[in-house]
């Protein structure tokens, strides 16, 4: 049974799918890349063992049991590494994995990053962090009883999303 806390960490707010041959050939608009070809290219250099849920659950990421969807799309499950929630962001380092339920299992379409709001001030963004020169979203308050105000930025490495990129829902994805 999950402690009341790290369930809270968990309960981040947090379609087409290709096939493990295909993943390597995923083309991304190049208007959305602009210059960050090679950060993304690190990105998925990091990412690429987690295509295996199992190889994430070793690595320290911990399972949510909600698909998270919306009208606008789905992020699907967030896999949760609560060690990187408390460390700046870092490229190669995501603190949250998404993986989207398909026919032959869940498939890792994109990646999250996940920042404390230094202040716990929704109303101040004065340490709002980025990456790849775009700033995250937020402040934000938490998604469940125990997370903090927070800042996250989602990055869909793995799956084209036509809403873009770094946008938090995935109009291809479903739950």
């Amino acid at each position: 049974m999950m402690n009341k806390t790290l369930r809270g960490v968990l309960a981040l707010g947090a379609a087409l799918v290709l096939t493990p041959a295909a993943l390597a050939a995923v083309a991304l608009p190049s208007a959305e890349l602009d210059g960050r070809g090679d950060s993304v290219a690190a990105i998925r250099a990091a990412t690429a063992p987690y295509h295996d849920v199992e190889a994430a659950i070793a690595a320290g990421y911990l399972p949510t049991d909600e698909c998270v969807a919306a009208p606008a799309g789905a992020m699907g499950y967030h896999y949760v590494k609560p060690s990187l929630l408390g460390q700046p962001p870092d490229l190669r380092r995501p603190s949250v994995l998404l993986y989207l339920p398909t026919g032959d299992g869940l498939k890792l379409g994109g990646v999250e990053w996940v920042q404390a709001d230094g202040d716990q001030d929704p109303t101040t963004d004065t340490d709002r962090p980025s990456l790849l020169g775009v700033p995250f979203a937020g402040p934000m308050p938490g998604h469940g009883p125990d997370q903090p105000v927070h800042y996250d930025l989602h990055a869909w490495v793995w799956q084209n999303n036509p809403a873009g990129m770094f946008e938090p829902f995935n109009p291809r994805a479903s739950c």
